[in-house]
């Protein structure tokens, strides 16, 4: 799966609110809750990767994309935009 197909699904999620679905049940507790869940899901990974628990690092920083995901489409920031920025800044590295 990609970021930007995991997006897709999160904005449709956003869209249709439907009942049972973890996405929409974030969107409708609101960016605080949101925003909650990206800070613990990074005390996560900071945990694992300072044990040195290689499957939990995969693990925790998946969990750390998706919710900076539903964070993204909370604010209709485009992954693109992601993208745009992390180039820029490897072009703006390269010249100097």
């Amino acid at each position: 799966m990609t970021l930007e197909k995991l997006y897709r699904i999160i904005c449709n999620r956003r869209k249709n609110m439907a009942y049972g679905s973890y996405i929409a049940s974030l969107f409708r507790e609101g960016e605080d809750r949101i925003i909650q869940k990206i800070g613990e899901e990074t005390t996560e990974l900071v945990i694992a990767a300072k044990n040195n628990e290689k499957q939990r690092v995969v693990e925790e920083m998946a969990d750390l994309w998706f919710h900076s995901l539903i964070l993204l489409a909370q604010k209709n920031i485009p992954v693109a935009d992601v993208w745009k920025e992390l180039e820029k800044r490897n072009t703006t590295k390269r010249k100097r």
